[in-house]
């Protein structure tokens, strides 16, 4: 069972504060995403987690689902050891475990350690998994591994949700306040008569 505050809904989620990209040809945006499940893995390349289990995982979602459907973006946050994980070295370590999924590098940030993306998204550390629904919104950020299955599940519950063309170009619930594709009177509990 995952803990409390690991699910987050109806927050719309700010774009990554990127410095550059590898594996992608020009930036890439969440709202350009619109439409699609979006898997955000931030990682550092130094932290024994990410290297161990969130990034293999990361291509493996990469690898499976359609790239049509499932965006996956990695997210290279240095909140230490600066001056050893710059551009160069991560494309060296791109290239070495053969990562294929674009990866953006986190905005280094003049007046803290912490990177702005990772300050926007309050993440904890690293790894830290994020989920973004196709209307643009957070509905999963998870800090530290995350099961395969539930993975999968939740990328599978979010695929499955109807949404219509209104709410995905707005990026927000219906006039009613609940979910795009939701029968009314229901929520995430059960359906009231």
């Amino acid at each position: 069972m995952m803990k409390k505050n690991t699910t987050v809904e109806k927050i719309a989620a700010p774009e990554l504060i990127t410095s550059g990209w590898l594996n992608t040809p020009q930036p890439i945006t969440l709202a350009s995403l619109r439409g699609k499940v979006v898997l955000i893995h931030a990682f550092q390349m130094l932290c024994p987690g990410c290297v161990q289990q969130g990034i293999p995982q990361t291509q493996r979602v990469f690898d499976e689902f359609d790239p049509e459907r499932v965006a996956v973006i990695g997210l290279h946050t240095v909140f230490e050891h600066h001056a050893v994980m710059g551009r160069d070295a991560l494309e060296v370590f791109a290239y070495e475990y053969r990562l294929r999924f674009p990866i953006g590098i986190d905005k280094p940030n003049e007046q803290h350690s912490i990177p702005h993306t990772m300050m926007t998204y309050h993440m904890q550390g690293t790894p830290t998994l994020i989920l973004v629904d196709k209307t643009g919104h957070l509905r999963l950020h998870k800090f530290g591994h995350v099961n395969d299955l539930l993975l999968g599940v939740s990328i599978g519950t979010l695929l499955a949700e109807e949404i219509s063309d209104e709410a995905l170009s707005a990026g927000s619930a219906n006039s009613a306040g609940e979910k795009p594709g939701v029968q009314p009177g229901c929520d995430d509990e059960g359906c009231q008569v």
